[in-house]
């Protein structure tokens, strides 16, 4: 029994700890946006220089998951919860990278003199990716199958986003050489964005697994949301917002 209680407490611990990565996750991916919005060197070295903070946070994980493998033969959804919890951890580790690397490109673009375009379609597809992020987080925490999915459905919003960015900024390189370094570490930027997205969907399926015992790849999701309206059309209504955001900030 009190092996049984050990183990059980385990399980809780682990799932509190995960969520304590994530949260650490969020707050050094929100800070690395505000770092390259702000333009903030002393905020983006800050960054930069704690990355162990996240690996250290996953090894910890690691050991204990593989811990409670080892401590009793795990029931069936245990296992899966152990299971995925070593992937989860990787899924928020790289995440936690990509932090890293726009703090990186936030360093460079300080040198770079001021934008030479307001940032607010980097800023949206910042903020969609962060709302995936706590999204999935969330479903995560409340073991909820149709937030994973909902929250995975908007991978097709950053990703239109993503594309329309590039085009945008392989324009601007082309006018000249002064465009080309900012042009070039924002391009950066927007990926790392798209992939951050790409891993918060990663997470939602291994919630659907969780609780299912069922793997599925949401990117096979319909391209159209509950409320009958196409991802294409969903991006196309952000992209007149963004142009919207970007005259005013222009006046």
């Amino acid at each position: 029994m009190l092996r049984f209680n050990a183990y059980d407490r385990g399980l809780q611990n682990l799932k509190q700890g995960l969520i304590k990565m994530g949260g650490t996750v969020q707050s050094r991916f929100a800070d690395a946006m505000a770092a390259l919005i702000l333009q903030d060197a002393e905020k983006a070295q800050a960054i930069v220089e704690s990355d162990d903070v996240v690996n250290d946070m996953d090894y910890a994980l690691e050991d204990q998951a593989l811990g409670l493998i080892l401590l009793q033969q795990p029931r069936e959804q245990d296992l899966r919860v152990l299971s995925s919890t070593l992937r989860l951890t990787k899924e928020l580790e790289r995440i936690g990278d990509y932090a890293v690397n726009i703090a990186v490109a936030a360093l460079a673009l300080c040198d770079c003199g001021d934008y030479f375009k307001p940032l607010c379609d980097i800023r949206k597809m910042g903020e969609e990716a962060a709302n995936m992020l706590h999204g999935v987080l969330q479903a995560y925490l409340k073991s909820d199958i149709d937030l994973a999915m909902s929250v995975a459905e908007r991978d097709d919003v950053v990703d239109a986003l993503f594309e329309s960015l590039f085009n945008e900024l392989l324009g601007h390189m082309q006018k000249g050489p002064c465009y080309v370094v900012q042009a070039s570490h924002l391009s950066l930027v927007a990926r790392h964005l798209e992939r951050i997205s790409d891993h918060a969907v990663n997470i939602a399926e291994m919630v659907f697994y969780i609780e299912t015992g069922e793997r599925r790849s949401f990117r096979d999701l319909k391209h159209t949301g509950a409320n009958g309206i196409t991802k294409e059309a969903q991006a196309k209504e952000i992209g007149v917002i963004c142009c919207e955001e970007s005259r005013q900030e222009q006046k």
